[in-house]
């Protein structure tokens, strides 16, 4: 009888969701309606702007439910691939990407290479546990392994301080030998060296396991040819894995990443040899856990299976904008999220570095829905409505750029002259906003949550919302602009890896790091200070006025807005004002930012 070795099962509460989803657009609607049918004649432009962020707003919500409304799960029965397959299992090739030693440490991509079968799965968390619980006859053993491990990390890093192969090295492997001072990092021939040849009898571990192969390439690069970034260097890597070793099944792990977890492989080889199933699937997506290494915890990254095709250039996003191709093509994705993570990457430890990050997502992601490979027209009829609903709520992350800056300022704004922009408290009105607002972040509060989350990580995680779209998503949009008009072109920039003892330092504080001068940062400090500007400047005058039911009433949710974006940014105000470490916000940027605010109340005093 056939077993299968995966199953698929719909998430409990669907239908009370989608009762619950369905409301939240109800209140959506009747804001809309609101907006159309209650225009305030002292403010009518601004008015008008409101309805245009809510209407995006909206909008984007409804992209939204593509990934929440039939919510499924899928379980597997590594059990039964075991009984069916043990000794046929087909290969697996993992790809370890690195691009810069300074910012991407060579201890970081040895310790992926080096992950044997230990827990933590990464060589250097392992000495750095093991070596405090361990009896002395078990130690023994392990400090004559470690001291190997040490050796090895003192060549490295020499080699890595010196800019240069030792001699010892280029004797012990040839392939070393091709880069010689006549070669430079953007310039040199192809490099390809089998360093261990899994087929070979002698290819075995001090307690006589046999070794996998082993095999290093440098891609060709010259300085005339663009080498495609990431992309061009994973079509390098498959075509010649497929040379050497054929492996059917590519496991992708970017050099930040510590090690492959060999139960996690099993989950993606189940979905792949299932007799029934198997043939509906291009590829197998895990998630991507991110921890840093201040935390001494084991690492890993994504998986991406590549059926008959590499990756696709010409987009940052490049793992993107291939699934999309691939699906398109009529296969199917899976994404799968065990219990047991099989991945774990470093994130950024300082904000400068998170915000990069997400701008040259967003930046990608809005170049394929500007491009020939947007998904509402290269999807159109290939794949299911939802699933292009689905891709362009990712694509167009960075237009939310726009109605969250007016959410963000207008409001302010219109503090100063008391003009109320959202209903009275009295009114009915008021119900649709309320809920709306409350239902939302009610429901994104619980699946924090449910998913491990603490409610401080979900209070941080609105903080990074905000900063992200009136820094990140803005800047996006705005090189994509530049770059459609051919003044611009969008590189490739490599996260960090490594931070300094201090910044290591006030992460595991839990201190937001800040420290550079970074036009995203004069973006943020000026919308924070604008808003507390706004606000003092509102109670000062309700205060000596007094007035204080009359503001209630006309203006309760204006008023929340502006505290809650005061709220949000205290840790800013903190780094501009009173901290005096190296994570602080610089001086020149506060000043810059704050003259910004004052310009916008002063110009707006005047004007109206």
């Amino acid at each position: 009888m056939y077993a299968p070795l995966f199953e698929t099962k719909k998430a409990k509460g669907s239908s009370i969701y989608k009762l619950f989803a369905t409301s939240i657009f109800v209140g959506i609607v009747f804001i809309w309606i609101y907006r159309a049918t209650h225009v305030n004649e002292n403010g009518r432009l601004a008015w008008i702007g409101m309805f245009g962020a809510e209407i995006w707003f909206g909008l984007y919500w409804i992209l939204t439910q593509a990934h929440r409304w039939n919510r499924i799960y899928r379980q597997t029965f590594k059990d039964r691939l075991s009984q069916r397959y043990e000794n046929d299992l087909p290969g697996v090739d993992i790809f370890v990407c690195t691009a810069d030693p300074k910012i991407e440490p060579p201890m970081m991509v040895i310790n992926t290479v080096l992950s044997f079968n230990v827990e933590p799965r990464s060589p250097e968390a392992h000495f750095r546990a093991e070596s405090e619980k361990l009896e002395a006859s078990q130690g023994q053993h392990l400090a004559s392994v470690k001291k190997l491990y040490q050796v090895m990390e003192n060549k490295i890093e020499l080699a890595t301080k010196l800019g240069r192969i030792s001699k010892s090295a280029l004797l012990e492997h040839k392939g070393f030998s091709k880069w010689d001072s006549f070669v430079s990092q953007k310039d040199h021939d192809a490099i390809l060296q089998i360093v261990i040849d899994g087929g070979d009898a002698e290819a075995k571990d001090t307690e006589g396991c046999r070794l996998p192969t082993l095999v290093y390439l440098a891609r060709e690069k010259r300085p005339q040819h663009f080498h495609n970034f990431k992309a061009g260097a994973m079509n390098a890597l498959i075509r010649v894995s497929s040379e050497i070793s054929n492996g059917p099944v590519i496991l992708n792990l970017d050099c930040d990443m510590y090690s492959n977890n060999s139960q996690s492989i099993r989950d993606a080889l189940c979905f792949f040899l299932d007799e029934e199933k198997s043939h509906e699937f291009a590829y197998v997506q895990f998630p991507q856990s991110f921890h840093n290494l201040t935390k001494n915890e084991l690492y890993g990254g994504s998986l991406r299976v590549v059926a008959d095709m590499g990756l696709k250039y010409g987009c940052p996003v490049e793992d993107v904008i291939t699934g999309l191709s691939i699906q398109c093509r009529g296969w199917k994705s899976i994404y799968f999220n065990p219990e047991r993570k099989g991945f774990l990457g470093v994130a950024g430890t300082t904000l400068d570095q998170t915000l990069v990050q997400h701008k040259r997502w967003s930046e990608g992601d809005l170049q394929i829905f500007l491009s020939k490979y947007s998904p509402i027209w290269y999807g159109l009829g290939r794949i299911k409505f939802g699933l292009i609903m689905g891709y362009c709520a990712y694509c167009l992350w960075s237009i939310n750029c726009f109605a969250t800056l007016y959410y963000s300022t207008i409001p302010a704004l219109y503090l100063l002259r008391g003009v109320s922009l959202f209903p009275q408290v009295s009114s009915l009105w008021i119900i649709p906003f309320t809920y709306v607002i409350i239902a939302a972040n009610t429901y994104s509060f619980a699946e924090y949550l449910c998913s491990g989350g603490t409610a401080l990580g979900w209070w941080n995680e609105q903080r990074i919302w905000l900063y992200k779209r009136t820094s990140s998503y803005l800047l996006a949009v705005v090189d994509t602009f530049f770059k459609m008009v051919g003044n611009s072109d969008s590189g490739f920039v490599i996260s960090a890896k490594v931070s300094d003892q201090d910044v290591s330092q006030r992460y595991e504080q839990e201190k937001m790091e800040f420290g550079a001068i970074s036009p995203m940062f004069t973006i943020l400090s000026s919308l924070a200070l604008l808003n507390l500007f706004c606000l003092i400047r509102m109670v000062t005058k309700v205060v000596w006025a007094g007035g204080f039911e009359s503001v209630h009433e006309t203006m309760g949710l204006q008023v929340l807005l502006s505290g809650v974006l005061v709220l949000i940014n205290l840790p800013l105000y903190n780094a501009a004002f009173f901290r005096k470490d190296k994570g602080r916000i610089p001086s020149s940027v506060t000043l810059k930012s704050a003259l910004v605010a004052l310009s916008l109340c002063t110009i707006y005093d005047l004007l109206w």
